[in-house]
């Protein structure tokens, strides 16, 4: 606590208790549930877990309901729960070719192996408030038989395993327009951003877990700004978008074997962006990846387009140019809690700090005289 502070105990402690009525809000009604948070608002729950760097459904809706919906004070609560729990050790990367998918899209082809898996989205929907009682008026469409994806195949990869749905980039690396998919495993020699500080500059594995538990709305606009044409020579594309239920695999110790241990949901995404080649290489694609705890597209999608700028200025292949290009730029300012308490550290009292000011501004001005003419004070 604030030295400071430490007068005002009563007036904190009473503050603290208008936080608690707050949260309950009307007595007459019924408190909400955590069940309900986690199943209604599902989408809010994913991006707590995966700015929170902890996949927990339960702890992040329940310091959704603890923070009355601020989603970065649920994130600061979920990563403040996360230092609590016991570190058992490393699962296997997951296997993310390997998803069971319930959505899946490409920007790129049409008809690619495995189908295009619209799943649950908001983009082909109305954006019109349904309000209470008016959820039943949308129209159910009938049941859409699903493809024999088994029968019918791919002209490229020819019959196709509904349990192993191949990337999109596979049919790329196979035009030799892109290349080959690096299987660089993640284990213990990979630092874990969770444990040790962030320092600069980062590799691509470090950067990776930096941007996926940052900020969407800072991140989104850092993307944004590269499409806008501030580091971004030319228009992407999007490979893939995946999202579905990833199996993770370990060894524990006392067993020497590998066992599954369960399933978490994942966002995974590649975009594309066409090289000119020269000094000795071909033209081709070069590509981003972002993939993300829950169904997170926009950030996916934000994080795939920074990992191409970044990748591309810590080569040397980019002049670092604008904010989007430069990792201390886009890496030290995406955490939001970070970044949230140091903005938010200005309500406590700086009382003597800006008594300094004061004492400056006025040996600054003295024995100097100043005349005002109209609104701005003119020094003669």
């Amino acid at each position: 606590m604030y030295v400071a502070v430490k007068g005002g105990e009563n007036a904190v402690k009473h503050s603290r208790r208008l936080v608690a009525k707050a949260r309950r809000g009307d007595n007459a009604l019924a408190q909400i549930q955590v069940e309900q948070i986690m199943n209604q608002m599902a989408l809010a729950v994913d991006r707590v877990m995966a700015e929170g760097s902890l996949y927990d459904p339960l702890a992040a809706a329940t310091a959704i309901r603890q923070a009355q919906g601020d989603q970065v004070e649920a994130v600061f609560l979920v990563r403040a729960f996360r230092t609590t729990l016991p570190r058992f050790g490393n699962s296997k990367p997951a296997a993310t070719e390997k998803m069971r998918l319930f959505r899946r899209i490409s920007g790129i082809f049409k008809d690619i192996p495995g189908g295009q898996i619209l799943g649950p989205t908001y983009d082909y929907t109305h954006r019109l408030i349904e309000f209470e009682g008016q959820e039943s008026q949308i129209e159910q469409p009938p049941p859409i038989p699903e493809p024999n994806h088994a029968e019918t195949g791919h002209p490229e990869t020819g019959p196709i395993d509904e349990k192993f749905i191949p990337w999109v980039q596979n049919l790329l690396v196979k035009q030799d327009l892109i290349p080959e998919i690096q299987e660089e495993l993640i284990g213990a020699s990979v630092p874990d951003l969770t444990r040790r500080p962030l320092k600069l500059p980062a590799g691509r594995e470090v950067r990776l877990q930096n941007m996926a538990r940052g900020d969407e709305g800072f991140l989104l606009a850092s993307a944004y700004s590269l499409q806008r044409g501030f580091g971004l020579d030319r228009h992407p594309f999007l490979g893939e978008l995946r999202v579905g239920w990833a199996t993770l695999a370990y060894t524990p110790p006392e067993l020497g074997f590998e066992i599954e241990i369960g399933e978490v949901k994942l966002t995974e995404c590649f975009m594309v962006n066409r090289t000119n080649g020269g000094e000795g290489k071909k033209a081709g694609l070069e590509n981003g990846y972002g993939i993300i705890f829950g169904q997170n597209e926009r950030k996916a999608m934000s994080v795939a387009l920074l990992d191409r700028s970044l990748t591309k200025a810590s080569k040397g292949e980019d002049r670092i140019e604008y904010p989007a290009q430069d990792q201390e730029f886009i890496l030290a300012h995406s955490d939001n809690v970070e970044s949230s308490g140091f903005v938010q550290h200005l309500k406590l009292p700086h009382y003597v700090d800006f008594q300094s000011e004061l004492v400056f501004i006025r040996n600054q001005n003295k024995g100097k005289k100043y005349q005002t003419k109209g609104k701005a004070p003119r020094r003669v």
